[in-house]
């Protein structure tokens, strides 16, 4: 049924989210943030676990597999299922989790609804407590799929590999490490995806100040009090503290700060778009009722039939991601069919978004007490221009009088002294700043894994690589035999919610290397005529809802700045996630995998 609602002035907005993205575009791009070592590099230790002693391994397994988050756990797990017994997995982390291990900060949560966030949910048996997630349960969760799979005995943990290299004599590929690993694997996975390497603001002075600092992926629980589990940050209640960033960990974090601090100078320079999120507990008698025989899968296809593919009849998940969609269907529906052209079409998604950022700026407006404050608090982009965020707590927070939001109009945080942060050439005293920065998400794969592969002949993933990314599914590269990458890029693409992308790659994966091993195999790669004919079928997509060169800048659009033709490959499947699923799927049933070849 379509709703009533007040007329939006189209050019009105259009010249607004242009002013407002112009007063945020810088020429440095991604260059702006700090990568963390040499006199910064305290803000990479790991506060949660002790770096356990350990002979170095000089073995050799079947599959090795380059990280331990999602993308590691799942397709571990599916090649447990296929058979395949040694699977490895080399974490940078003292555990399982990826970035679950991380982002311990208080308030953490999935913002993808749980049931169809947590992979492998039906396989372990575990019923989520809340319809979005918190830190603790996924990470606790991460924690049993590698114990249910029995992934810990193989598992090396605080351990980061230096270099990877094809030996073509030997069918397999010579791996070393940190601590001083050099052992050997068959195949290798790669799940080094853009959520593990913290990245700090390039502001003046970051390394001048006295007083107490860390990054939000290493919350300092000994020096604020509290824990991840919620207790109050009951050390905060004398001391003055700001909180650079106001991204999605912001919004998580912010109201816990609130709450327990003298005063907390909130810095931002672009505000997250906030909508509802009416998290609840998940009913155990509901739950049974709906767990039954493949209902995880069914979840999946759901979700991302609402919010990225149409054609679903029923909504099961009921999110802000799915909520859109609809809009978007509502508005393309009321269009005659013969004038359902992509112009018209983009132009009925840019209504359906006008409308609902309308509704998230008029709710600044009911929560936040003071006016000022709500419209420096209010979002002046398209809702898939920035990770949107939803909760309940955030815009509250401003209320509190112990709560100052510290606008910089788009310019950012000035500098930092030794005392505190400098904004619009004021001082505002501190006794502890939060980096609540993010993760690298823009960078070179090369660097965020921090080593290059050396395929066949010696070339190197970032010379394969150097005009842009090119793959088959986004999975398999030419010239890199018995090698996976487990990522969204050039298969679903499916930015609103990620495991489904790798959970999806694992059971490839997984189906690949177990028909390999059943043949005798010993080399599986993809071809070069296949992997030219995928990307040239990637080329003809017309682009993607997320992001673009007209939106604010963020780690969606490159920062704003012009990632050059090579980004152009930086996309999925042309008729969208769930089409690339379908289409996936059958490739894999045929079992005879065409574009890759065995030797």
């Amino acid at each position: 049924m379509s709703i009533d609602r007040p007329p939006v002035d189209k050019a009105a907005l259009r010249r607004k989210y242009a002013e407002e993205r112009d007063k945020r575009l810088r020429a440095d791009g991604n260059e702006q943030y700090l990568r963390i070592d040499g006199k910064l590099a305290h803000y990479l230790n790991d506060p949660y676990t002790a770096v356990a002693a350990r002979p170095p391994r000089t073995d050799h397994v079947t599959f090795a597999f380059i990280g331990g988050g999602f993308a590691g756990l799942a397709t571990a797990a599916r090649l447990k299922e296929a058979g395949v017994a040694d699977v490895r997995i080399v974490e940078k982390g003292g555990d399982f989790g990826g970035t679950w291990y991380w982002n311990r900060y208080p308030g953490a949560q999935c913002d993808t609804a749980s049931m169809v966030y947590m992979p492998l949910l039906e396989e372990t048996g575990h019923r989520p407590s809340e319809k979005y997630a918190h830190g603790p349960e996924i990470l606790a969760h991460c924690q049993r799929i590698g114990t249910q799979y029995g992934l810990y005995a193989q598992a090396l943990f605080h351990t980061e590999v230096t270099d990877l290299a094809w030996d073509a004599a030997q069918h397999r590929w010579r791996i070393t490490t940190n601590r001083g690993d050099a052992f050997t694997a068959q195949f290798i996975g790669l799940g080094t995806g853009p959520l593990h390497v913290p990245k700090l603001p390039g502001i003046a002075g970051i390394d001048s100040f006295t007083g107490h600092s860390f990054h939000t992926s290493r919350w300092d629980y000994d020096y604020t009090g509290g824990d991840r589990f919620g207790a109050p940050l009951t050390r905060l209640a004398d001391k003055r503290v700001g909180i650079i960033g106001t991204g999605a960990t912001s919004v998580q974090c912010v109201p816990h700060l609130a709450r327990a601090c003298r005063e907390l100078f909130v810095f931002q320079r672009t505000p997250s778009s906030v909508d509802v999120r009416a998290n609840a507990p998940i009913d155990p008698e509901w739950f049974a009722d709906i767990a039954t025989a493949g209902w995880q899968q069914r979840w999946l296809e759901n979700f991302t039939a609402n919010q990225a593919g149409g054609g679903a009849d029923v909504d099961l998940v009921q999110d802000g991601w799915t909520e859109l969609g609809k809009r978007i269907r509502e508005k393309i529906q009321m269009l005659p069919k013969e004038q359902r052209t992509l112009e018209n079409m983009r132009a009925a998604f840019e209504d359906a978004d006008f409308e609902k950022m309308e509704e998230i700026r008029q709710r600044a407006d009911k929560i936040v007490g003071d006016y000022a404050t709500a419209q420096k608090l209010k979002a002046w982009y398209r809702q898939l221009c920035k990770r949107p965020c939803f909760h309940d707590s955030y815009l509250q927070a401003f209320n509190l009088p112990s709560t100052r939001l510290i606008d910089t109009d788009g310019r950012g945080v000035e500098a930092i002294t030794p005392d505190g942060v400098v904004v619009a050439g004021v001082e505002y005293r501190l006794d502890c700043l939060i980096f609540a920065s993010g993760f690298e998400v823009g960078t070179a794969y090369v660097r965020r894994a921090g080593f290059d592969l050396i395929g066949r002949g010696g070339q190197r993933l970032s010379e394969h690589w150097a005009k842009g990314m090119r793959s088959l599914h986004g999975i398999h590269v030419h010239g890199f035999p018995n090698a996976f990458f487990v990522q969204s890029t050039q298969g679903a693409n499916l930015i609103s919610n990620v495991p489904h992308n790798l959970t999806d790659s694992g059971r490839t994966i997984a189906a690949v290397v177990a028909s390999a091993i059943a043949q005798g195999h010993q080399e599986i790669e993809v071809t070069e005529a296949a992997e030219d004919a995928w990307v040239s079928l990637l080329l003809t997509s017309v682009g993607r809802m997320a992001g673009g060169p007209d939106c604010t800048p963020g780690y969606y659009n490159n920062e704003g700045r012009d990632p050059g033709p090579a980004a152009r490959l930086n996309v999925g499947y042309p008729e969208g996630p769930k089409a690339y699923f379908a289409y996936i799927d059958a490739w894999r049933r045929t079992g005879t995998f065409a574009g890759l070849h065995f030797r």
